[in-house]
């Protein structure tokens, strides 16, 4: 039986459907009666449901999505991706941060510096990766990692998913938006090509801490917001209640973003999401990072950084 991994409201049609199917097959298997015409005919049905539903998702349906717990996370990326990945580790300060990855990858034979979130798959994995919420030390891992990618000139690829930096005490106490500061000013005139990818959460200075890029892509059910549609409802509306609401508002789905100009383009996903398809998402996702490495290798430096800070000096700019 095809299977559909948790089952949001809105896909209990589809999942009807499925169910349907597969009391078809069983009851043909027990009598040995021909009903293929009524499989063909569920089957189609079944196509229409998930292109319908899928394509006219709210934002609430895109962030719940975004937070399916089978979607491929950054080491599921690497490994479908890359050819090798040594992973280092440390800020020489702190402590190495669990929460953020990143070290030296070969994509068809080209040297590339991969860092992400990672937010881990089960609850002892979450909790080992704080649920993918980096302390100020993953941000300057991640910084440390980007200079040593411009020392020996190697393009760096990131991918987003965090429902935002760490927000505890200690967090505040080593600095965490310094941290975050920092990483924007240093990515901004970083002196190799970036390329960035919110492949799941892109929540607040979290995200942006490893945002800055020539190239800015959403996968198309992800979210990218100053805040969560939780935490602005709470903050609104002193509950969690109107959380669908505030999804709207914030106009966070890539759709949005990339018709206010604040990303670069929206990657396709498998119908249904990342986590229908990994292997294919993998697939997409490396053509989109060889096609713009490509591209964004023939650029002289200089005209690289000014083209990556005129960007986003441009958004938000508003004319009478």
């Amino acid at each position: 039986m095809e299977q559909i991994k948790t089952s949001f409201d809105f896909e209990k049609p589809i999942a009807e459907l499925l169910q349907q199917i597969e009391k078809v097959k069983q009851v043909a298997e027990k009598t040995k009666v021909d009903m293929s015409a009524t499989l063909t005919e569920l089957e189609e049905k079944l196509v229409e449901t998930r292109k319908s539903t899928y394509s006219h998702l709210t934002g609430w349906q895109e962030v719940q999505l975004s937070r399916h717990a089978e979607r491929p996370q950054t080491l599921d990326y690497i490994s479908m991706i890359c050819d090798d990945f040594i992973e280092l580790h440390g800020d020489r300060t702190v402590k190495d941060d669990k929460a953020i990855i990143g070290g030296f990858a070969t994509i068809n034979g080209q040297t590339v510096m991969i860092i992400g979130h990672q937010k881990g798959k089960n609850t002892k994995e979450r909790q080992y990766r704080n649920f993918g919420m980096a302390n100020p030390e993953g941000y300057r891992k991640a910084l440390r990692l980007m200079k040593l990618a411009e020392k020996f000139n190697k393009p760096v690829i990131s991918f987003i998913d965090t429902m935002g930096a760490y927000p505890g005490l200690e967090a505040e106490e080593r600095g965490q938006g310094e941290a975050i500061a920092r990483n924007l000013l240093e990515m901004s005139v970083l002196r190799v090509p970036i390329v960035c990818f919110i492949v799941g959460e892109g929540a607040s200075g979290g995200a942006l801490g490893i945002g800055i890029g020539d190239k800015v892509y959403m996968l198309e059910h992800t979210w990218y917001s100053v805040i969560s549609p939780e935490s602005c409802s709470s903050i609104l509306w002193r509950s969690w209640d109107y959380k669908e609401r505030a999804a709207e508002c914030l106009k966070l789905t890539s759709t949005d973003m990339f018709n206010n100009k604040l990303i670069d383009g929206i990657v396709k996903e498998p119908l249904g999401g990342a986590h229908q398809d990994p292997e294919q998402m993998g697939i997409t996702l490396k053509e989109q990072i060889v096609k713009d490495l490509k591209e964004l290798g023939k650029k002289n430096t200089d005209k690289l950084i000014t083209e990556r800070i005129d960007k986003f000096c441009a958004m938000g700019v508003v004319t009478e």
